[in-house]
């Protein structure tokens, strides 16, 4: 299939621009990517994993999210777990680092191009990311912060791809007589 990866990275940039003004992310903050490029390629998932195609959705995100000093979080397949691959200076200190090197059909495209253009790259098995954007319907939900927010934006794929997004907030607690802070909410505090 003949893609235009100059739409795909427009395409991919407008969402991210989109999920910035929406999103309170911020400097140090993880951003999970789970992408099939089969989907983005009008192919079933898993069925058409596409080098190519990773390597124009890596090198779209992965600049934009590292100028803003947010850490790009690339999900692996499920033959893997769903897997995590990221930097090593992302780590936090609860998280352990498993072995595993992602290829191109065990643990996606996508993980697989980031595993090899990361400087110092690492798998562990989860993270908490406060945002994402789901490529292609892989599930990033088991990576996100407790409570995810879905975002609609705009842009409703990558290519062929469906692109569903989300942010995070910090769960309420205390009950009726609490007070809560509508900037950690997004101001969206229901009463």
């Amino acid at each position: 299939m003949n893609l235009d990866f100059d739409s795909i990275e427009k395409e991919l940039k407008r969402a991210l621009d989109e999920i910035f003004q929406v999103s309170d992310i911020k400097k140090g903050d993880i951003f999970v990517v789970g992408c099939s490029t089969s989907e983005v390629e009008g192919v079933k998932i898993g069925q058409g994993s596409s080098m190519e195609v990773a390597k124009v959705i890596f090198d779209t995100v992965y600049p934009y999210l590292k100028e803003k000093g947010v850490y790009l979080a690339a999900q692996c397949c499920e033959h893997l777990n769903r897997a995590i691959i990221m930097e090593r200076d992302a780590l936090k200190p609860w998280e352990e680092i498993v072995n595993v090197v992602p290829q191109l059909h065990a643990g996606s495209a996508f993980a697989t191009t980031a595993y090899s253009r990361f400087e110092d790259p690492v798998a562990v098995e989860t993270v908490k990311a406060s945002a994402g954007m789901d490529i292609g319907d892989t599930l990033i939900g088991m990576h996100l912060k407790a409570v995810a927010v879905p975002l609609r934006i705009k842009t409703k794929s990558i290519g062929n791809a469906h692109l569903c997004c989300a942010r995070t907030r910090p769960k309420y607690i205390g009950g009726e007589r609490a007070v809560y802070d509508e900037k950690l909410s997004g101001g969206e505090i229901r009463r």
